[in-house]
């Protein structure tokens, strides 16, 4: 018994930033996953919603991780990148999104 969760089209902007393009992310494609950096605040019933809603697929499931910024020193000063979150989400049978190309 899950609560459907309405959002508006700023809201699912603010919520997928942007998708990861990586190798790894790229293989997830032959199971029908694809991967996306989301707001760490998000929630995976959010994340669900806010795909659902921007691309008109079916999600089957979501899965989120943290992923800590790394230490970086150039100069003698001392950096720190930003934390982030990612979700993999893996689509419906049948179902694609191309994220070469701009929503």
């Amino acid at each position: 018994m899950s609560k459907k969760i309405t959002l508006t089209k700023d809201a699912m902007y603010h919520i997928v930033r942007a998708p990861v393009i990586t190798e790894k992310a790229t293989r997830g494609s032959e199971h029908n996953q694809v991967t996306f950096r989301v707001a760490i605040e998000a929630t995976k019933p959010e994340i669900k919603a806010a795909v659902e809603g921007l691309f008109g697929v079916k999600v089957k499931a979501v899965n989120t991780l943290r992923t800590q910024g790394k230490k970086k020193f150039a100069r003698g000063t001392r950096g720190q990148r930003s934390d982030y979150k990612k979700a993999i989400i893996t689509l419906e049978a049948g179902q694609t999104i191309d994220v070469t190309t701009g929503v």
